[in-house]
C-alpha cells in the first residue's frame, strides 16, 4: 500500500526544511525528502562556514595592522599564518556543526515531518518514489538546490582544484591559490586565504569585479584586495590548464602562465533538476531552473511548487527563506505572493558589499528614468571617528515617481545599513518622506541624508 502525505518535499535545504516545519505545524501531514544534509549547504558548507572564516580572517588582519602600526609592545600578540589557520579551521568546523545534520534531522522529526532519505523521483500522477517505496502527495514542492560546475577549459579536470564547498570544509592552506572568477564567493574566499599568508591570483574575464553591482562600488571592492595583496587579473581570459610539477599552470589568452598549488573554480551553478522525473507532469526542466509565477507556483501546474536555488530566481539564503514563507502560507490555505522587487544581495568582505533592486541601466531596462546620487562615506562623521573608512553609497530613483528603486553600497556594517534601502523600495516610500528621516550621530547610516536630498531636488 502507497502511504500518502498532503505535502511532499524534494529537497532538505533552507527552503524545503523551512516549509516542512512550517506546514506540519498547521497540521498537514508532510515528508521531507533528502539523499544529503538537512539544511542544504548553508550551514555546513557555505554561508556559515564562510562567515566564520571571514570573521577570523578580519580579527587577524586587525592585529597585523594593530603590529604594524606600532601597537604597545606585548598588547598584541601576532602568531603564524598556519597556527592562526588551523584555530580559524576549529572554529568554523565548530559554527558548522562539523558538517553533521542529526540536529537539524531530529529538528525536522520533532515537528511531525517524516524524514526521508533518499533521492525522490516522481514515478506518476501524485506519486514519488524513493529507495524503492512510493509515497502519494496532493502537494509536491521542488526544492532541491544547485551544484557547482566547471567552464569548458581545456586540462581544467587534470590540475588540482576545489569547488567553494570544499574551499569551506578542507583543513589544507595551500601556498598558493588561484580563484577563477570575480563573483561575491570568489571575493569571499579569495580575501579569506590572502589574510592566512596565501598568495592568491584571482582572473576575471570581465573588466570588474562583481560585475552585476554598480560599477564604483565594485572598483572600491578592487582597490581592498588589492591592498590586501591579491593580484586581480581582470579582463583575462584563461585558455587551457595544465600540471607542471605537480602544479597547477593556467595560461590566459595574453600568454601569461600563472601557477599555483591549488585552483579554486567558482564561476558559476546549475539547479539540480536532473532524474526527478518532472517529464511524467509534463514539466521541461529549463537549465537555468523552475520558473515559478509570485505565489511559488510551477506555471500550469496547480499542486506543484518551487523555492531556493533550484528556481534560478536569486540564489540567496534570505531569498530562499522569503520563497518558503510565501509557500507555505499558500499550502495551508493562504493567498501569499512575493513581491522580489528589494530582495538584498551581499558580499560578506572586509569591508562588505551590499545591495538592493536597480542601478541605472537596469533601471532604463525596465522604462523607468532614473536619477542617482552618492557619497563617499570619507564625508561622514563616523569615517572620522573611526580613523580610516573607504567606501561609498549610491543610490538611484525612479524621477517620475520619487521613490527610490535602488541602492548600491561598499563599507563598514553596510550589510546591516542597506535595511533602510530595502525597506523604501518594497514599501515605494516618496523621497519627502526619506529625506525628513533622522539617523543617529554619528552612524554610517548618515550617508543616506545627503543623498536623498540631493535626489529629492
Amino acid at each position: 500500500m502507497t502511504v500518502a502525505f498532503d505535502v511532499i518535499i524534494l529537497g532538505a535545504g533552507t527552503a524545503g526544511e523551512s516549509i516542512a516545519k512550517n506546514v506540519a505545524r498547521a497540521g498537514r501531514s508532510v515528508a521531507l525528502v533528502e539523499a544529503g544534509r538537512v539544511g542544504g549547504e548553508c550551514p555546513y558548507a557555505a554561508c556559515m562556514p564562510s562567515k566564520s572564516l571571514l570573521r577570523s580572517a578580519t580579527v587577524r588582519h586587525q592585529t597585523t595592522r594593530s603590529v604594524a602600526l606600532g601597537a604597545t609592545a606585548g598588547s598584541v600578540t601576532l602568531d603564524d599564518p598556519g597556527a592562526g589557520w588551523a584555530r580559524a579551521v576549529a572554529r568554523r568546523d565548530d559554527v558548522a556543526h562539523h558538517r553533521d545534520d542529526a540536529g537539524a534531522a531530529t529538528g525536522v522529526e520533532r515537528e511531525g515531518v517524516k524524514l526521508l532519505r533518499g533521492r525522490g523521483r516522481v514515478v506518476g500522477e501524485g506519486v514519488v518514489e524513493v529507495g524503492g517505496a512510493r509515497y502519494g502527495f496532493t502537494d509536491l514542492v521542488i526544492g532541491t538546490g544547485s551544484r557547482p560546475v566547471h567552464p569548458p577549459i581545456e586540462g581544467l579536470d587534470t590540475v588540482p582544484t576545489w569547488t567553494s564547498d570544499e574551499a569551506l570544509s578542507t583543513d589544507e592552506r595551500p601556498d598558493s591559490l588561484l580563484v577563477l572568477g570575480g563573483g561575491p564567493i570568489d571575493c569571499e574566499l579569495a580575501q579569506v586565504y590572502v589574510r592566512f599568508g596565501v598568495q592568491v591570483t584571482l582572473v576575471e574575464s570581465a573588466p570588474r569585479l562583481v560585475a552585476k553591482e554598480e560599477a564604483s562600488v565594485s572598483a572600491v571592492l578592487a582597490a581592498v584586495l588589492r591592498d590586501d595583496g591579491i593580484d586581480l587579473r581582470l579582463g583575462a581570459e584563461m585558455t587551457r590548464a595544465e600540471v607542471v610539477g605537480g602544479r597547477a599552470r593556467l595560461h590566459l589568452a595574453d600568454g601569461t602562465g600563472l601557477d599555483a598549488d591549488r585552483v579554486l573554480v567558482v564561476t558559476g551553478r546549475t539547479p539540480n533538476l536532473e532524474g526527478l522525473g518532472l517529464d511524467v507532469l509534463g514539466i521541461e526542466a529549463d537549465p537555468k531552473g523552475l520558473a515559478t509565477d509570485a505565489s511559488g507556483r510551477v506555471p500550469g501546474q496547480p499542486h506543484v511548487w518551487a523555492a531556493g536555488d533550484v528556481t534560478g530566481a536569486a540564489p540567496y539564503t534570505h531569498a530562499a527563506n522569503y520563497q518558503a514563507r510565501v509557500i507555505a502560507a499558500n499550502l495551508i490555505g493562504g493567498s501569499a505572493t512575493m513581491d522580489t522587487r528589494a530582495i538584498p544581495r551581499a558580499i560578506y568582505t572586509d569591508p562588505p558589499v551590499a545591495s538592493v533592486g536597480l542601478d541605472a541601466a537596469a533601471a532604463r531596462q525596465q522604462g523607468i528614468e532614473p536619477v542617482t546620487a552618492s557619497i563617499d562615506l570619507a564625508d561622514t562623521a563616523r569615517s572620522g571617528s573611526e580613523g580610516e573608512a573607504r567606501g561609498r553609497l549610491v543610490l538611484t530613483a525612479d524621477a517620475a515617481r520619487g521613490v527610490l528603486v535602488g541602492a548600491a553600497a561598499v563599507g563598514p556594517g553596510c550589510d546591516e545599513w542597506i535595511g533602510e534601502a530595502v525597506l523604501a523600495i518594497r514599501a515605494e516610500i516618496p523621497l519627502a518622506v526619506l529625506t525628513d528621516l533622522v539617523h543617529p550621530f554619528p552612524t554610517f547610516s548618515e550617508a543616506y541624508e545627503p543623498v536623498l536630498r540631493d535626489l529629492a531636488r
